[in-house]
């Protein structure tokens, strides 16, 4: 809770036209008439009326008061964090030499009216590398692998798997450079030999050479219907693809191997047949952060005098994106590095303490000790030198949490890339911290002191090295568990919107935010104690319900307000809003390890408004990777690291009796 700010003056209105009147009674006691429609009343209160205002503005001091203590405390604002995305730079068309992506290329969303553009910069250097067909091959489940490049060049087919096709079976294709981060495009001809598949969903799995295992790779199309007509295959080919011996030729693999079916998806009755095959890159991905670069900043000349302090033209700066600060001087240039306080900085030690909020850039400051001895906490820039900051973002926040397909304007010129994309949204961007919030977290730091030691304390600090997260929880392990003892935190990110299919994939924690969580419990724990940071693990549940809307109500509304209520109670994060819903997790997020049973979701599907009753309902529990569903049941058990997740809920809705 936040510190509690006395008042100066509790005196309201009225109590100021009591004290007045007990005071006219003393003073002149010839005026009787105290009416409000006497003159001198309303002058009484005329004048009540504004010190009440005046004594508003005197109490608003302890506000004042408060921050300056948390000030002296060296608890300052938080700044915005940055949105992270990954942006796909397109090619014109294949490239015979490679096209380099450099670190702090900017893309952007387009400007529309009076919304600005959000601009992103590249922070991780891309190379496109050109690529084409090597070798090509197959191999049985279990069995080496039979590589037919010579025949296949000669215009003889190859069988992509065994016949009949069985499970693991895969057809290998050797590009002639590894294509780390690329976007490669599979131009294959075809015959309809692959008979018994969904073409919209084909039981079969594209993976690439990593170095020590075979890694997924993102297939953004297929046209090939899972290899039975012509068409391309674009493929986005994860980072670590490297070039390997496999059937004693060297190539930077890929494999189409064969996957288990699921329920409504038939694998293959025979192999599919390639009579062509064609590869080449058109483009690739890297990573971006929100915030627009400032280059070189210049804050001004410094007087020689300690404890001086420049301010940034760009501000807010993004936490963490100002490393440095050059000083320029006759004798040459000069790095003073920025650190968190001067509280372990000598005279000599070139350090400056930065608030990105406020753009404030403060250099050491000279105490006077009680003995009288002067001491300097780090060096001073001498008379003249020029103070220059460079090479920080200005911007963040929530709104560089942008959409799928917005990151389409390239403001930094590509020679022969026609098009760039963010094909997943941008996380991760955190708004400049408020002075509620502000007041909260030094409340529970004054408790903490940096020292975990209870369940509230290692979520709070978690929390505060974390702030992106949705959701923060602290559970220990049983005392009968092979690793009793151990301390688990499990972090939850912010989502969008938990009712998309693949919400799943986006409550997995970054590995920054579980490292930036990790590193500030470890140097908060206890000597002796073992803290492991992860994310939860998500148990499908799939709701499959019919309910009798009441007269006159509008059947689209109810379906939609029941689906709501289910999706709202069983969510990891908590509810915006409780709505209609209610049940056990609406307000802070389904509990740790709590079973579900069938009664709850009759509870919540029964409040939600024109819902006269429930006919029928059942819940099945689901693979959120797969889709597969077992069979109804009215109970399912959790264990306590796991939370519920919605996975394709069914409601129907029927007239009134």
């Amino acid at each position: 809770m936040s510190l509690p700010s006395p008042h100066l003056d509790d005196r309201r209105f009225q109590d100021l036209v009591d004290d007045a009147m007990r005071f006219i009674q003393r003073r002149c006691p010839d005026w009787t008439d105290h009416n409000v429609s006497d003159p001198g009343v309303a002058l009484v209160e005329a004048f009540a009326q504004m010190v009440d205002q005046l004594s508003y503005r005197v109490n608003r001091i302890p506000d004042k008061v408060h921050l300056g203590f948390l000030n002296l405390l060296g608890i300052q604002l938080t700044a915005p964090q940055a949105a992270n995305t990954e942006v796909t730079f397109t090619l014109s068309a294949p490239q015979a030499a490679a096209v380099t992506v450099e670190p702090g290329t900017e893309v952007a969303t387009v400007r529309t009216g009076s919304t600005p553009a959000r601009v992103f910069t590249v922070n991780r250097e891309l190379v496109i590398v050109p690529t084409a067909l090597s070798h090509i091959g197959s191999a049985g489940a279990g069995q080496p692998p039979e590589l037919v490049t010579e025949r296949f060049l000669s215009g003889e087919p190859v069988t992509c798997f065994a016949q009949p096709p069985a499970l693991d079976d895969a057809l290998l294709v050797g590009l002639d450079n590894a294509a780390p981060r690329c976007m490669v495009t599979l131009r294959v001809d075809c015959r309809m030999d692959g008979v018994g598949v969904d073409p919209q969903r084909p039981p079969r799995v594209w993976e690439a050479w990593c170095g020590d295992r075979w890694v997924s790779c993102e297939v953004e199309s297929d046209a090939t219907g899972g290899l039975n007509r012509p068409g391309d295959i674009v493929l986005h080919v994860p980072d670590g693809h490297t070039a390997s011996l496999l059937g004693r030729r060297r190539a930077a693999w890929l494999r189409c191997r064969i996957i288990e079916a699921v329920p409504g998806r038939p694998s293959y009755v025979s192999s599919p047949t390639v009579t062509a095959l064609e590869a080449y890159t058109m483009g690739g991905t890297t990573s971006a952060v929100e915030g627009e670069g400032v280059p070189r900043d210049e804050l001004g000349v410094s007087d020689g005098t300690p404890g001086q302090s420049f301010t940034l033209h760009r501000t807010p700066a993004v936490a963490g994106s100002l490393r440095a600060v050059a000083v320029e001087t006759q004798a040459g240039r000069q790095v003073w590095k920025v650190v968190s306080s001067f509280a372990g900085s000598g005279p000599e030690d070139r350090h400056v303490t930065v608030d990105e909020v406020s753009g404030s850039v403060r250099f050491g400051p000279a105490v006077r000790r009680p003995d009288g001895e002067v001491r300097q906490y780090g060096a001073v820039p001498e008379i003249g030198a020029r103070i220059t900051a460079g090479g920080y973002r200005c911007g963040g926040g929530r709104g560089g949490n942008v959409a799928p397909s917005t990151l389409t304007v390239l403001r930094t010129p590509l020679a022969m890339v026609s098009r760039v994309e963010n094909r997943v949204p941008a996380t991760g961007g955190v708004d400049v911290e408020s002075l509620e919030s502000l007041k909260q977290r030094a409340g529970q730091w004054l408790r903490t002191q940096d020292r975990a030691v209870t369940a509230a304390d290692y979520e709070s600090i978690a929390a505060a090295a974390c702030r992106d997260a949705g959701r923060i929880e602290c559970v220990a392990e049983s005392a009968d568990s092979d690793r009793a003892g151990l301390v688990r935190v499990l972090i939850i990110p912010q989502v969008r919107d938990v009712r998309e299919e693949d919400s799943w994939r986006d409550l997995v924690p970054s590995e920054a935010m579980l490292s930036s969580a990790a590193s500030a419990l470890d140097a908060a724990r206890p000597l002796g104690v073992a803290v492991a940071v992860s994310g939860p693990a998500y148990q499908g549940v799939t709701v499959v319900a019919e309910v009798e809307a009441a007269k006159g109500a509008d059947h689209t509304g109810v379906r939609e307000r029941v689906l709501q209520a289910l999706y709202e109670c069983l969510s990891p994060l908590p509810a915006a809003s409780v709505g209609a819903s209610g049940g056990a997790g609406s307000r802070s997020g389904w509990p740790l390890g709590r079973a579900l049973r069938l009664s709850d979701l009759y509870a919540v599907a029964a409040r939600c408004e024109d819902v006269e009753a429930v006919v029928r309902l059942e819940m099945y529990p689901a693979d959120i990777r797969t889709g597969e569903r077992q069979a109804a049941t009215d109970r399912i058990d959790i264990e306590p690291a796991t939370l519920f997740l919605s996975f394709r809920h069914q409601v129907a809705v029927k007239k009134a009796r």
